[in-house]
């Protein structure tokens, strides 16, 4: 009996190990680290991206949105062909942080939800920027390494558009009386 306990115990012990290391990249590991931060990332992108194409006021937060869900997703797929074929483990879901921008943002609406959602894809975008430009230049999977290059133009573009709209919905607010 006390045979049995002991086993059972770790048995659970182990299986509360995979579990609580399932939301957690290999640490050490750069392509590894690379792939569960650029997946959760990607699933962000994805998910509040869908949020915003429905409650975002203004049209061009809305544009850039629906571009982030296409894109984001189109990237998404590729990185999990990779992931599979280097035997790395995607992202099961988004980060902590990006599940509280989400439920920040589902409690907004207007032009309030417009500026909390576009100064997080500023944010998010030069994260993303920068941890792209890491792997293509120091990734040990030649693969992902010319994945994250081929990747870098988009990002930078979205980027770009993000910091445009941004300030462009920042500045209609300054001018307010």
């Amino acid at each position: 009996m006390r045979k049995m306990l002991l086993s059972l115990a770790l048995g659970m012990l182990c299986l509360n190990l995979a579990l609580a290391r399932e939301d957690e990249p290999v640490k050490g590991d750069v392509d590894a680290t690379f792939v569960f931060m650029a997946s959760a990332g990607g699933l962000a992108e994805v998910n509040m991206g869908t949020l915003a194409a429905k409650q975002a006021s203004d049209p061009a937060v809305k544009r850039f949105a629906e571009k982030m869900v296409t894109d984001h997703t189109k990237a998404n797929k590729e990185l999990i062909e990779l992931a599979n074929k280097t035997r790395l483990r995607v992202a099961p879901r988004m980060d902590a942080e990006h599940q509280k921008m989400a439920e920040t943002l589902s409690g907004l609406s207007g032009a309030a939800f417009d500026r909390q959602y576009m100064a997080g894809q500023v944010k998010d975008h030069e994260v993303t920027v920068a941890l792209f430009e890491k792997e293509a230049k120091g990734g040990k999977n030649e693969d992902l390494r010319a994945w994250a290059e081929k990747t870098l133009p988009d990002l930078r573009h979205h980027l770009k558009m993000a910091q445009d709209i941004n300030s462009k919905l920042k500045g209609s607010t300054d001018r307010t009386p």
